[in-house]
């Protein structure tokens, strides 16, 4: 391997990040032609082939993709160099996706505060579920996928990821609440979803998170639930509770119609936990690291708000 232009590295962190040449241009005020020379010089440099065709575009070869994460790591340290010895506040686009309630209560202070602290750095935002960001994430179109699971069906996080934990909120079942009637004291989760095994079941329709969490509670008391309803919107969820159309997940401190019960579900406990996930090493790159940090900052400031989804 020849010497390589940490200035080509750029050109091929950006493509990887944004996924097409004319965007790369348009970000870094070239012509696409620069680009694609800077990419073909750099893959000379490096004697490997970093991109093929695809369609009419081009997308990273494996060995390109590779290089690319090396090249977020090595930037990184170049603009933590320069940051060291007092060359100006950090700046670029930073790509984020996450759902609706991490980028309310965590992203959205975040910005406000990067408009005051760090004017050169600018969020795109994307509202995805955490399948999507996620996919997201790995494919290279955003830097940082904000995501959530419950304690009982945990996300498996590959190793190529960096993970941070926001919060976690406690969830009760929702129900209507003339079906109550008198529960124990220490009722314990499966007790619950046992007692609404012939009832109809509200799950989210962009995520499968609830329907798994039902799913393994249901096992440990042997039924098969009913998945009746998908809905990604809780005020939905409350409807088709109130109007008798079914059971489903809320948040155990959220508010709630007045013909709706919440049943905690404890022993075990169905908790909600947020994060927030970048691919290894590119936090190196400092925007991303000041995104992530101001994030995870105010989630821990909101962790005794409401929890949402």
């Amino acid at each position: 391997m020849g010497d390589v232009d940490p200035r080509r590295l750029l050109f091929l962190h950006e493509l990887a990040r944004l996924g097409s040449m004319q965007r790369v241009a348009d970000e870094l005020g070239v012509t696409t032609s620069t680009v694609s020379q800077q990419i073909g010089a750099l893959g000379r440099d490096v004697r490997l082939r970093l991109v093929e065709p695809d369609g009419r575009r081009v997308r990273l070869t494996p060995a390109g993709r590779r290089l690319a994460d090396h090249a977020a790591t090595i930037l990184g340290a170049i603009d933590a160099a320069r940051r060291d010895l007092g060359s100006g506040d950090p700046g670029g686009t930073v790509a984020v996706a996450g759902f609706a309630t991490a980028i309310r209560r965590a992203l959205l202070p975040a910005i406000r505060r990067l408009s005051v602290e760090h004017p050169r750095i600018t969020l795109h935002v994307r509202e995805h579920e955490p399948a999507e960001a996620m996919s997201a994430l790995a494919a290279g179109t955003v830097d940082l996928a904000l995501v959530y699971d419950y304690s009982l069906a945990p996300i498996r996080f590959e190793r190529t990821y960096e993970v941070v934990r926001l919060w976690a909120a406690p969830w009760s079942l929702g129900v209507p609440a003339d079906t109550v009637g008198d529960l124990p004291a220490d009722f314990d989760a499966p007790t619950v979803v046992r007692r609404y095994r012939d009832r109809r079941w509200i799950v989210n329709s962009r995520n499968t998170a609830d329907e798994d969490l039902i799913r393994i509670l249901a096992s440990m008391v042997e039924f098969e639930p009913e998945i009746a309803h998908r809905a990604d919107s809780l005020d939905l969820v409350q409807d088709l509770i109130t109007s008798g159309h079914g059971v489903g997940l809320l948040p155990a401190d959220g508010p709630t119609d007045p013909g709706i019960r919440l049943l905690p579900l404890r022993n075990p406990p169905a908790l909600l936990r947020a994060f927030a996930v970048t691919r290894r090493g590119h936090t190196q790159w400092t925007p991303l690291a000041v995104v992530r940090d101001l994030v995870a900052e105010h989630a821990d400031i909101q962790r005794t708000t409401v929890p949402q989804r």
